[in-house]
């Protein structure tokens, strides 16, 4: 395993780069999953990283020990820092002390839906695209489109939100809507507060996309107007909506409902 003292070393300052700027990811291409459980997950269902790094003080976890040796087996690159630079990367609070350095899949969108999907119109909080894109993973849902005005689905918020769902779903990003929903083949579903008709009064059985918006402000009247269906789900109290989170996710567990009904 090679070791890293210094933050002038090259490697050092890339991966300091990466960690803190969501527009140097973009850029090259590559992110940083940060902790046990996404590297994990991506050792398991994706394969070797380009980058295993780890702090000296991590190197008494079993867990961490693990990982390093399965990577080492693998002939990945393994790099060990001390635990302030290892810190100084991290993101994660109380962290264990491992992350994989790997390239994020570059994926061209499919020119018509075929397939139950999401579509997320401007989302802009991390956690919430991160918790829509675990619901939809769990719901059987594989594929996520996601307009340009969306949180990088690949941040390190999003990931930890997502806990490895990105590693079963294809995402595409900066995807035209307007222009996917206006060709799709399947019913397009789009959440509304202002809709009359009820998620739990839609047949739900085949295909579907699910459309939803900005937190604030809610899918984009043009798209609102391409949907096939507006719906609503209905609710008691005076709360005035549902997280879109929370509405994404009994959503999908409707349409999994009905399916399996």
């Amino acid at each position: 395993m090679k070791s890293i003292t210094s933050r002038e070393n090259a490697l050092y300052k890339e991966l300091k780069h990466l960690a803190g700027s969501s527009q140097a990811r973009r850029k090259v291409g590559r992110t940083l999953l940060d902790g046990v459980h996404l590297c994990q997950s991506y050792l398991q269902l994706r394969g070797v990283p380009l980058q295993c790094i780890v702090s000296e003080g991590a190197l008494a976890n079993p867990e961490v020990v693990d990982l390093v040796m399965r990577c080492e087996n693998a002939h990945a690159h393994c790099t060990a820092l001390p635990d302030a630079l290892y810190n100084a990367l991290s993101q994660v609070e109380h962290g264990v002390g491992i992350m994989f350095l790997i390239d994020t899949p570059a994926r061209e969108a499919p020119a018509r839906l075929s397939v139950s999907a999401v579509l997320l119109d401007n989302l802009q909080d991390p956690g919430n695209v991160g918790s829509i894109l675990r619901s939809a993973a769990a719901a059987g849902i594989t594929q996520v489109y996601c307009s340009s005005g969306t949180a990088f689905c690949w941040s390190p918020k999003v990931l930890r939100a997502a806990m490895g769902a990105h590693f079963v779903i294809e995402i595409f990003e900066n995807v035209d809507l307007a222009a996917l929903v206006r060709e799709a083949p399947i019913a397009v579903l789009a959440t509304s507060g202002y809709a009359t008709v009820r998620l739990y009064d839609v047949d739900l059985r085949g295909p579907v996309a699910w459309l939803l918006g900005h937190e604030g402000q809610g899918v984009a009247e043009d798209l609102l107007a391409l949907a096939s269906h507006q719906v609503v789900i209905p609710h008691l109290g005076q709360i005035e909506s549902l997280n879109v989170a929370a509405c994404a996710a009994v959503c999908f567990f409707e349409q999994l409902r009905q399916n399996q009904a």
